[in-house]
């Protein structure tokens, strides 16, 4: 049977792992076995997060609303009550833009009737 010489392809599967790597501290960016783990272990804390900052982001924009809703006086979750009764259908991330960039509009929707 042929030898099989794999120099190039485990030098390039190496050389991806630690490019990945790099800027990790100490070892972690120079020894592929240990860069390998850290590598696999960033990419699941990566998927991870894309989740998170999806609810993060969310409660952000919740807190920001209710912040600028009892300036004027009401809830947040009365006021998003009465934008449901009264069909204003802005969304959160909207809502909170409004909120901190321009008060006087945000006030005008909350007297809205």
């Amino acid at each position: 049977m042929v030898r099989v010489k794999r120099g190039n392809v485990a030098r390039k599967r190496r050389k991806k792992v630690l490019s990945l790597a790099s800027g990790y501290k100490g070892t972690h960016s120079i020894l592929f076995r240990i860069a390998n783990q850290q590598v696999m272990k960033a990419l699941r804390y990566s998927y991870i997060g894309r989740k998170q900052k999806k609810r993060i982001f969310r409660k952000i924009w919740i807190s920001r609303i209710n912040a600028a809703s009892r300036l004027n006086g009401m809830s947040y979750n009365q006021l998003i009550n009465k934008f449901k009764k009264s069909n204003i259908d802005l969304n959160r991330k909207m809502l909170s833009q409004i909120a901190i960039l321009d008060a006087s509009t945000f006030k005008s929707l909350i007297n809205l009737d």
